[in-house]
């Protein structure tokens, strides 16, 4: 056959065509239940926020929820606690990082900027250690923070690593105040 000859499609075209359809149509019902598999369930989903009523804390207490798999601790500072975290100098930290998730990525840390807007006595944090993702042990540590028995790693009353291994503040995850009593985390 020349190149200038047009191709007559015949029977056995048509049953290749619809031999490889067939095919793909089989291999994709074969492989979605092995994609569908990957969404994730109800309960991980149920987890994305959770609201959290601090009624209940009283200045100088706090209490530890589980979001996304992880604990996040609300804590209500005292003034000394605030005013200790506020009297610290950036270039005194570790990490000059606010690591908070509803400000820009690079947001100094200051105790501002690891508070809540208007809610400064708040502080909503991962408690989870930088370093190797220990759970760090609540007003422990020569700060009055948080202290990480399994390496050492020291933080403050604003959860930013002042001493010891861990590279990072602690990460504020997105939360906002939907009353003055609740908060949503996620």
């Amino acid at each position: 056959m020349s190149a200038t000859e047009t191709h007559d499609p015949n029977r056995r075209d048509f049953l290749y065509i619809a031999t490889g359809m067939a095919g793909v149509v089989g291999a994709a019902a074969a492989a979605w239940p092995f994609i569908d598999q990957m969404r994730p369930d109800a309960s991980t989903l149920a987890l994305a926020s959770v609201e959290v009523d601090v009624a209940s804390l009283s200045e100088g207490s706090s209490l530890v929820v589980k979001w996304r798999g992880k604990p996040v601790v609300v804590r209500y500072r005292t003034e000394k606690e605030m005013k200790d975290a506020e009297d610290t100098k950036l270039d005194e930290l570790k990490d000059p990082l606010a690591r908070n998730a509803n400000l820009p990525s690079d947001a100094p840390a200051t105790d501002a900027n690891r508070a809540a807007p208007g809610k400064e006595a708040w502080m909503v944090m991962v408690q989870v250690c930088t370093h190797l993702g220990c759970i760090p042990l609540g007003q422990e540590g020569e700060y009055g923070g948080w202290f990480c028995p399994c390496h050492g790693s020291v933080y403050d009353t604003a959860g930013r690593i002042r001493h010891g291994p861990a590279p990072e503040n602690m990460a504020i995850p997105a939360f906002e105040f939907i009353s003055d009593t609740k908060i949503r985390i996620g």
